[in-house]
């Protein structure tokens, strides 16, 4: 009978000693999470330009009692706490960055920010909801460290320039993970978030395995020769040439990608060329994205664009140059990390609200911190329940908005995804 006292004693201190987080502890500091978010939707700062925003993370961290770290790839933040005893080491990640977009929200904290990107003046906005995630970061943080009830260690990685540096810098996850964001200590495993524009709030989607593709950013530069615009004879037309090119690319997705297997797209972003209208100009240059989901596409596509643009270029006697740098890797789940991980997002968001769903072609440098150690990543509900799903701005658009009310649960999930994790055998 002693003995069976006992080991029902031991039984009732180890769950209090690892009690679940109540859900009044989320909700005391919801109001805090949004007036966080606001401040930092008002204040947007561009990729490896976070200054402002790294200071008032690094701040919050401090003022927890959290060890910090700062300047970390440029402007990353890094917050370490320990909990009860040794353990595992979980990492939780948000991406500090805003882009280069014109705010047209009427909104009591929109963006007036104006900065310089490429060499042109523009607005400054959250318009990919980093915002978001960087306040419901410094709220698990926040609701963590007042129950540190946990073995083992919690690592928060605030992210710079997860839209990619600016060119000829360096930026992003890879960066951090190039200065040793995933040791001392060493991460056992991370898991992170998106807030999802087309995803009603309360909800949660996820997908074992590629969930997102693999980015890269091509740069096309066609060489012709200049004249005037009335004999056309006389030149070597680069815009002419320009349009055969992005037609070629075309059929690289739709004659020779196996979209059996998985999708594929190219985008030309941006067209520069010429200065007068009875010009024909000598240069153009187009920027765009390559998205894939399979490695060996990926090749494919790489391969297939650097032998055709100079063919085609060249049955137009210019002359063309492609450069290619890879963006983002594929954003691979851990299929078995996911798999342990999901019952602890049903719980918290309810089994009825948390949906398996196919691959995407956005992109996200998370896939650098996966290729390193097993990672989890999903997506947060955060379109307003009375505006249609599919109706909801999209991402990157000068009308992108989600609803304040998405963040709680974003917290609840990191919080007790970073526990279930630390506490499981």
């Amino acid at each position: 009978m002693n003995i069976l006292r006992f080991l029902l004693t031991i039984i009732f201190f180890t769950n209090i000693l690892y009690a679940q987080i109540k859900d009044s502890d989320f909700a005391a500091i919801d109001s805090k999470v949004i007036q966080w978010r606001h401040h930092i939707h008002q204040n947007p700062e561009l990729s490896n330009r976070e200054f402002k925003t790294a200071d008032y993370v690094a701040s919050h961290l401090k003022s927890l009692g959290i060890e910090v770290q700062t300047g970390v790839a440029h402007t990353g933040v890094v917050g370490i706490l320990k909990g009860t005893k040794p353990g595992k080491v979980v990492a939780l990640r948000a991406d500090m960055d805003a882009l280069p977009v014109v705010e047209r929200n009427d909104l009591p904290y929109k963006s007036t920010v104006t900065s310089v990107f490429n060499g042109q003046e523009t607005g400054v906005m959250h318009a990919c909801g980093h915002d978001t995630h960087v306040a419901i970061l410094m709220g698990v943080a926040e609701v963590l460290s007042k129950n540190r009830t946990f073995p083992g260690t919690v690592k928060f990685i605030f992210q710079p320039a997860e839209e990619s540096p600016p060119p000829g810098e360096k930026g992003g996850a890879k960066f951090m993970i190039e200065e040793g964001v995933l040791e001392n200590p060493k991460v056992d495993a991370i898991f992170g978030l998106h807030i999802n524009s087309g995803t009603h709030v309360g909800k949660i989607t996820y997908k074992p395995g590629g969930m997102m593709a693999a980015s890269q950013r091509f740069v096309i530069k066609v060489k012709g020769k200049q004249a005037h615009g009335s004999t056309p004879w006389q030149s070597v037309d680069p815009i002419v040439a320009s349009a055969q090119i992005i037609n070629g690319l075309q059929t690289l997705i739709s004659r020779e990608s196996q979209l059996t297997k998985e999708g594929a797209v190219i985008s030309v972003g941006s067209i520069h060329s010429g200065i007068r209208f009875n010009i024909i100009p000598e240069e153009l240059e187009m920027i765009g994205t390559i998205r894939t989901l399979d490695k060996e596409m990926k090749e494919m596509i790489r391969n297939r664009m650097q032998e055709m643009i100079p063919t085609l270029a060249a049955a137009y006697r210019a002359e063309a140059t492609v450069e290619i740098q890879d963006g983002a890797d594929i954003t691979f789940n851990n299929i078995a990390l996911t798999k342990k991980m999901i019952p602890t997002l049903e719980r918290v968001a309810g089994k009825d609200k948390v949906f398996e769903v196919d691959a995407i072609t956005g992109a996200e440098d998370f896939s650098y911190f996966q290729n390193e150690v097993p990672g989890f990543f999903f997506f947060l509900g955060g379109t307003p329940l009375n505006v249609k799903e599919s109706e909801a701005p999209s991402h990157h658009t000068p009308s992108f908005f989600v609803d304040d009310s998405s963040m709680q649960l974003g917290v609840k999930a990191l919080s007790n995804l970073a526990v279930d994790f630390l506490k499981a055998k």
